[in-house]
């Protein structure tokens, strides 16, 4: 007679097949990818052979060419630590990734647990896994700040990072809550898609420096697979110690995979003649510094390696020895070439490359592979010309930078103008080249909803409350409408006539604060009783611009006032002095010895050309960079926040006039007063600025165009027109790897 089991025994057998459920859904991944055993047991999939990364499939190892993108960890409106990319957007970008034809992946540090659970579950069900480069993050600000790797506090927090990293890979972690880092449980096994460890950030040179000097007795490292050669520097000691922790925690997981770290041109182990800054070039780290004992899957260099950062690229004629078929200099290709050089015997990979399709450009190089300045277009075949560069000097792969704009980032030549800097992941700020880099565009709300192309019919889909006619008497115009979203000012109108920049200009003036320019050679002799702080222009191709009032100008109030770098005019800097400057960004600071080896003198670009184009991707004519079109009597135009004084149009900031303790500042607006009129050619006779009885031109009396504040930032995402110009560069080069043993670079 059978005997009903207790509701204890019952529970028991659940548990016993649950966590058999659990054991089989965890180490599923690692059954279904091939690997090989190493004599100690160990699996390997990927592993360093002479200068190239191998994989193992069909029994056997193949040559692999690393073809990536970098992805960052943050959406518009959101700071990296916030982590806020859900699973079902990492599944999405995994199949728009494996359609590019990448093979891989590269993360900076510990993503939420939704980016593993995702990685595990596209790849279980994809016919050819997509492959990942987990980095590990230093405690960078605490390096720059006290320079000294060696602290306690910073080599403790970046090996207990290294801890959580490996859990979280094999699923094995649960990672309290952190400010500003990835926390929660993580059981997804990403192991075994795993390509290779990559720790650390880009090294500050004089963090590296004083470690060394502060540390000369750290020497001779020798762990249980990393160690340190007798030429190895005290930081070298460090790196070699912790890419051993990391691979005596992997080793705990049955797996062993390919190691780096971080490094960049400005610590590479090269030396630079033609570069002038001093920091630039003060001290190297050489990953040949270092070696793996008992580690079949290898160790590997690799670089972030930018065309036109450090200004030794356009400037040191060392590089200028290769050459392209038109006779140019080809200075990249030239500097990897030598990089390869140095690293004989270890495969050399570029972990990050690329350029943005940005307004604002930060850095001048040659072969127009400038940092900025670029539609998508030109985007994206100026990136397939570098991977090009890296394929064909046997590099072990190229990892592009990066696969998603990112709002929150900053460049040195705006980051001084975004006020308060903790909002400026809210916005979209055009001219700050390094939220552009991303294949995939995250445009702001209204982009893409509004075309521009002179055929205002879709504004009519705009709600009535997001859209404001600027109402009053505008000689010369039938209508003018404004509406505004995270990264422009929009505004279409209709002309009593067409549109014919031969015969007439527009102009807009814009008033955002009390001060500015009343008169001006624009204006035509009349005056306004209240100033402009910008004004737009919309006249032939190279007339089209935005111009700021000379004592507004805070590109001239930076490099000029305060940091003495541009010529004073003191008859420009009094309020209304009727003059306007061409907007403009630096690219290029002033530099004198002895904090440079040479003298090098200040640089800028115009930043206020205002292209005419259509901004509409089904178009042929599509440009990224269109700002506005005419098409008869209708006018479409967008202006970026920036170029119209704002600092932050989220909480409606401006720059104020004058300083405040010796830095720009910035004051609320109470929003946009717009000014319209018309000057022809013929006469230079003006349409507008009629203020009566010959009384200066009422724009305080005009309305206002205003909005709420906002904390939470609309966007859409795009594929950009790079996206398929670098499909066809990654199919082009196929799933083998170019190295030298193989290849010689032309």
């Amino acid at each position: 007679m059978m005997r009903n089991a207790s509701p204890a025994a019952w529970l028991l057998r659940l548990a016993i097949i649950g966590a058999a459920v659990l054991l089989v859904w965890h180490y599923w991944p690692a059954a279904k990818v091939e690997s090989v055993q190493s004599a100690d047991g160990s699996r390997i999939k990927f592993r360093t052979q002479d200068d190239r990364i191998e994989i193992y499939e069909n029994n056997g190892w193949t040559p692999f060419f690393v073809k990536g993108v970098n992805v960052g960890a943050a959406l518009p409106g959101h700071d990296p630590g916030e982590l806020p990319i859900p699973k079902e957007t990492y599944l999405d970008w995994f199949k728009q990734i494996q359609a590019l034809g990448a093979n891989t992946i590269r993360v900076y540090t510990i993503l939420s647990p939704a980016f593993y659970q995702a990685l595990v579950e596209y790849n279980e069900r994809a016919e050819h896994p997509l492959y990942f480069i987990q980095g590990v993050w230093t405690p960078e600000d605490e390096l720059i700040e006290k320079k000294d790797a060696y602290l306690s506090e910073i080599y403790t927090e970046f090996q207990t990072e290294i801890e959580h990293a490996v859990g979280a890979v094999y699923g094995a972690a649960d990672i309290p809550q952190r400010f500003g880092k990835a926390s929660g449980a993580y059981r997804a096994n990403a192991g075994p898609y795993l390509l290779a460890w990559h720790i650390g950030t880009e090294w500050d040179p004089r963090m590296v420096q004083n470690t060394n000097d502060t540390h000369k007795d750290k020497i001779g490292f020798t762990g249980s697979y990393v160690s340190a050669k007798a030429q190895a520097s005290p930081f070298e000691n460090w790196l070699a110690e912790m890419l051993d922790h990391v691979a005596v925690l992997e080793t705990q997981y049955g797996w062993k995979h390919p190691l780096t770290f971080t490094n960049w041109v400005t610590t590479d182990p090269l030396e630079h003649p033609g570069e002038i800054l001093i920091t630039e070039d003060m001290v190297g780290v050489d990953a040949m510094h270092l070696a793996v004992n008992g580690w079949p899957a290898g160790y590997f260099a690799s670089y972030h390696a930018y065309p036109y950062y450090p200004d030794f690229f356009r400037l040191d004629a060392a590089l200028y020895d290769v050459k392209e078929a038109d006779g140019t200099p080809n200075t990249y290709r030239s500097y990897l070439r030598k990089l390869k050089e140095h690293h004989q015997g270890i495969p050399v990979m570029i972990t990050e490359f690329g350029v943005p399709s940005s307004l604002g450009v930060a850095h001048l190089t040659g072969m127009n592979r400038n940092q900025g300045g670029h539609d998508e277009a030109e985007q994206g075949r100026i990136n397939a010309s570098l991977l090009g560069d890296i394929y064909n000097e046997g590099m072990a792969g190229g990892i592009v930078f990066s696969w998603q704009d990112e709002w929150f980032k900053r460049t040195w030549n705006t980051m001084h103008f975004e006020i308060p800097q903790n909002r400026r992941k809210l916005w979209h700020n055009v001219l700050t080249n390094e939220q552009h880099f991303g294949l995939v565009a995250m445009l702001s709300g209204k982009d893409g909803l509004l075309k521009i192309d002179g055929d205002d019919s879709d504004w009519q889909s705009l709600k009535p409350e997001d859209k404001q006619q600027v109402k009053g008497t505008y000689p010369g115009w039938k209508s003018l409408t404004m509406t505004h979203d995270e990264a422009y000012v929009y505004l279409t109108g209709e002309l009593e006539r067409p549109f014919d920049p031969d015969r007439e200009k527009l102009y807009f003036g814009v008033d955002v604060t009390p001060g500015g320019n009343k008169h001006g050679d624009a204006l035509g002799g009349r005056t306004l009783d209240e100033g402009l702080e910008t004004l737009i222009v919309l006249g032939k191709d190279d007339e089209s611009e935005v111009q700021i009032a000379a004592n507004y100008d805070f590109h001239t109030r930076l490099y000029g006032k305060q940091y003495g770098m541009i010529p004073p005019k003191p008859e420009d800097e009094k309020d209304d002095s009727g003059v306007f400057h061409p907007w403009k960004l630096a690219v290029g600071l002033e530099m004198i010895p002895p904090d440079t080896k040479k003298y090098s003198p200040f640089e800028d670009v115009p930043a206020g050309k205002l292209l005419r184009g259509t901004t509409d991707p089904a178009s042929k004519a599509f440009n990224s960079l269109a700002m506005w079109q005419a098409k008869g009597s209708k006018i479409e135009l967008r202006v970026p926040w920036m170029l119209l004084g704002f600092t932050d149009p989220s909480s409606l900031q401006v720059m104020a006039y004058g300083e405040k303790d010796g830095k720009l500042y910035a004051v609320p607006s109470q929003g946009i007063r717009l000014v319209p009129w018309i000057a022809q050619r013929s006469d230079g006779s003006v349409q507008g600025l009629d203020g009566g009885n010959g009384g200066a031109y009422p724009v305080a009396s005009l309305p206002l165009y205003s909005w709420p504040a906002w904390e939470q930032s609309a966007y859409t995402e795009r594929l950009k027109q790079s996206y398929p110009l670098m499909q066809e560069a990654f199919r082009q080069i196929g799933s083998g790897n170019n190295s030298s043993a193989t290849k010689k670079p032309s």
